[in-house]
């Protein structure tokens, strides 16, 4: 969704934070299994690992927790094979969905996911239907409280970032997929806690949502994909008007 969008959720969901705190983390492992299984459980030589550390460590995550995700990606303790899959639909009003899963059953998998968007009131596409609407980039949203606008700014821009926004109550920072970590990295040694950072679909056109109703169904359906088991984000292309969601 577009970074305003995505702040707006960041905020809204701080009151379930506890509740989800699990399923974060459950994500979390999965992902740094992955890439310990792809490259090595060594963060210094793996960039997609220290990637996800990163965010690890902003979410409070165990480091017990992310040792034993670390040794079940290079085989030093025994764990499940998982699988990365994206899939792709529509919310009403015609909002495009990209859906990040994470799993060790495919067929599991597509099946909640397809059955979610049917109970919603979406459609789930075929490969490709939606994601020509989206961009992969790295994201980090940080709160406009305490900071310094320019100073974050050339602090983003001198690690490689693309673009720096002020959105009001928060600062956005986009970056390639390349830049991210070097990104990432810079803020993380300043001392910089991002509210949210990860690698998201950003959506090149946008849909309008004005209409209480339709902002609440659209909502509906985005949260019920979040809270599968094996969903680790969504990514939508809905400007939901401020107030709607409150």
């Amino acid at each position: 969704m577009s970074g305003h969008s995505k702040w707006a959720t960041t905020k809204r969901h701080k009151g379930l934070v506890d509740a989800k705190r699990g399923k974060i983390f459950s994500n979390l492992a999965k992902e740094i299994t992955l890439a310990a299984r792809e490259s090595g459980g060594d963060p210094s030589t793996n960039m997609r690992l220290r990637s996800i550390l990163l965010r690890a460590r902003a979410a409070n995550m165990p480091n017990d927790n992310i040792d034993r995700a670390i040794k079940k990606g290079t085989g030093e303790i025994p764990g499940v094979v998982y699988e990365e899959m994206v899939y792709e639909g529509y919310a009403p009003a015609g909002v495009s969905l990209v859906v990040e899963v994470t799993t060790d059953n495919k067929n599991r998998a597509v099946g909640e996911v397809r059955s979610t968007f049917s109970k919603n009131g979406g459609n789930m596409g075929s490969s490709g239907s939606v994601a020509f609407n989206f961009n992969r980039k790295g994201q980090i949203l940080i709160s406009a409280e305490g900071m310094n606008e320019d100073e974050l700014m050339e602090l983003a821009l001198e690690a490689g970032a693309e673009d720096f926004k002020n959105n009001g109550d928060h600062f956005e920072i986009i970056t390639a997929i390349a830049d991210y970590d070097n990104v990432a990295k810079a803020l993380e040694d300043k001392g910089i806690k991002p509210a949210e950072s990860d690698l998201v679909y950003l959506p090149n056109v946008t849909v309008p949502i004005s209409d209480a109703e339709t902002a609440k169904k659209i909502q509906k359906l985005i949260d019920a994909l979040e809270d599968l088991d094996d969903v680790k984000a969504v990514h939508s292309n809905e400007d939901i008007a401020d107030g709607l969601l409150d």
